[in-house]
C-alpha cells in the first residue's frame, strides 16, 4: 500500500468517525515504525506540532510520525469510538476531565515502568500536573503545557470610550463600570463578552465569589452554595443590562471572533488563545490578570498530557516519542511558536516574550492563585448537565438561583452512579 492510499484511507476514517488507522506500518524487526499522533489544535499549535515532529525524525530515522488533526469539537468522539474498536492514534493529546475515564476502559498505557527505567524527571513539571495524570500511583500522561484565564481587551475601544486600560488591582466593579461606558448599540459593541462557558469564563468568577464545582472528595456539587451562585450572577446581570451579547447572539457568531473584530471591548480567554489575537491583523489587544471577585484573586488552571494507546503495535517506539515530547527541546519549540505555556521547568519566558506587545506575564503571574480545573472520574457525565444549565441560566428571563440549584441535584446523581475506585489526589501548586 502507498503513502498516498494509506493517508486517503486514514482520512475516510476520521471522517467517518472511526479516526485512526492506529500504526501497522513497519512491524518487522529492524524496519521503519509509523506512528500516529493526534491533537486537536491546528490553527494555534499545528506549526509547532510538525517543527516537533521533525526534529524527533532526526534522531529517530527509524521512527516516522504522521500528525492526525481533528478540530476539537469532533476529537473526543472520534476518540472514544476508535480506542472502543482497536484503532486509535499511537499517541494522542488527552485532558484532565477525561484521563479517568480512558484509564478506567484499559485505553491508556501506564508509563511509571519506562519513566523509571529511562530515569525521566518528573520534577521538570509542575507537581500539579503530574498528579492530574497519576492514577492509583500509575503514571498515564507526561505534561505537555498548562494554561490560565486573562481579561483580554481592545486597546482602541478603550482609547475612544477614555476608559483605563484594566490591570492587576481590578474587581469585579471595575469590569461592571468600564462595560457600561463601552458598550455602544449604535456600533453594535458590547463591553463584555459572557458567553456560557465554564473554563474561560464562569468557573474563575465562581471560585471568585467563594463557590465551587465539585467537593474535594467528588461526591457533591456546589451548584447550590450561594457563593458559586453569586459566581454565576455576576454574568447574568451583565447579560441583564445588555452589556453582552446575548447567548444566542454568541452562539450565531463566534465571540472569539467578535472580539477580534471589535465588537466585544472585553473578553475572559485562556493563554492558549494568545497566539491568534497576536496575529489579527488591525487587532490592538491586551491582557491583564482576571479582576478580583468578593474573595479574592482566582484562575482555573488547566494543562494537556501527552498519552500512549495500550493497543498501539509499537509501544516502545511510541514511549521514545512521548518521551521527546516531553522533553526541554519540543517544549522550547512550542513556547517559542507562542503556541502555549510550556509546561517544562524554566521556558515560560521563552513563551511570554515569543509575542511582544502583549504582557503575557500576565497569564504566569496568576498561578499562585489558580484553582485547579474540576473533574471527576467521569466528568463529562454531568458537563454535559451543567451546559445546558448555565446555558439556559444565561438565557433571558431566566432565574439563575433557580437553574443552579436544579442543576446540583442533577448533578449528584450523576455523582452517585459514578464507579468506586481510585480518587484523584487534589492538585496543588
Amino acid at each position: 500500500m502507498t503513502g498516498k492510499m494509506r493517508a486517503l484511507m486514514c482520512a475516510g476514517a476520521l471522517v467517518a468517525g472511526l479516526a485512526g488507522c492506529s500504526s501497522s506500518d513497519g512491524g518487522g524487526s529492524g524496519g521503519k515504525v509509523t506512528l500516529t499522533y493526534a491533537y486537536w489544535d491546528s490553527e494555534n499549535q499545528g506549526q509547532a506540532m510538525n517543527k516537533i515532529v521533525q526534529e524527533f525524525a532526526k534522531t529517530h530515522p527509524n521512527i516516522e510520525v504522521r500528525l492526525q488533526f481533528t478540530p476539537n469539537k469532533e476529537y473526543w468522539t472520534k476518540l472514544q469510538t476508535s480506542a472502543a474498536g482497536g484503532t486509535a492514534p499511537d499517541v494522542f493529546w488527552m485532558n484532565g476531565p477525561r484521563i479517568g475515564l480512558y484509564a478506567s476502559q484499559g485505553a491508556l498505557m501506564p508509563l511509571s515502568d519506562r519513566i523509571a527505567a529511562d530515569k525521566l524527571d518528573l520534577g521538570k513539571y509542575p507537581k500539579s500536573l503530574v498528579d492530574l495524570y497519576t492514577l492509583d500511583g500509575k503514571q498515564y500522561g507526561i505534561p505537555k503545557d498548562f494554561d490560565t484565564i486573562g481579561l483580554w481587551y481592545n486597546k482602541d475601544l478603550f482609547d475612544a470610550a477614555k476608559v483605563k486600560y484594566p490591570d492587576a488591582s481590578w474587581t469585579w466593579d471595575d469590569v461592571r463600570a468600564a462595560a457600561k461606558k463601552l458598550t455602544d448599540p449604535a456600533k453594535g459593541v458590547h463591553g463584555i463578552g459572557a458567553m456560557p462557558w465554564s473554563q474561560e469564563v464562569f468557573y474563575n468568577t465562581i471560585f471568585q465569589a467563594g463557590g465551587y464545582v465539585i467537593s474535594d472528595d467528588k461526591k457533591k456539587s456546589g451548584y447550590d452554595d450561594p457563593a458559586t451562585i453569586e459566581g454565576l450572577t455576576f454574568w447574568k446581570d451583565l447579560l441583564d443590562r445588555k452589556l453582552s451579547p446575548t447567548v444566542q447572539q454568541m452562539t450565531d457568531n463566534d465571540p472569539i471572533e467578535m472580539f477580534k473584530s471589535g465588537k466585544l471591548a472585553m473578553w475572559y480567554d485562556g493563554s492558549y488563545d494568545a497566539s491568534q489575537y497576536f496575529k489579527t491583523e488591525g487587532l490592538k489587544a491586551g491582557v491583564a490578570p482576571l479582576p478580583a471577585g468578593p474573595k479574592g484573586e482566582a484562575t482555573v488552571i488547566h494543562g494537556l498530557a501527552n498519552v500512549v494507546y495500550a493497543k498501539t503495535k509499537h509501544p516502545q517506539e511510541a514511549w521514545e516519542f512521548v518521551k521527546f515530547l516531553g522533553s526541554e527541546q519540543a517544549n522550547r519549540i512550542q513556547a517559542e511558536a507562542g503556541a502555549v505555556i510550556p509546561a517544562y521547568e524554566g521556558l515560560q519566558e521563552s513563551w511570554v516574550k515569543s509575542m511582544p506587545g502583549l504582557d503575557l506575564q500576565a497569564f504566569i503571574d496568576q498561578v499562585p492563585d489558580a484553582r485547579p480545573y474540576p473533574v471527576s472520574k467521569n466528568t463529562a457525565a454531568w458537563t454535559r448537565l451543567e451546559t445546558d444549565a448555565i446555558t439556559k441560566a444565561f438565557t433571558d428571563g431566566q432565574d439563575v438561583e433557580a437553574a443552579a440549584k436544579q442543576l446540583a441535584t442533577a448533578m449528584n446523581a450523576a455523582l452517585s452512579q459514578e464507579p468506586a475506585g481510585h480518587r484523584r489526589r487534589r492538585r496543588t501548586r
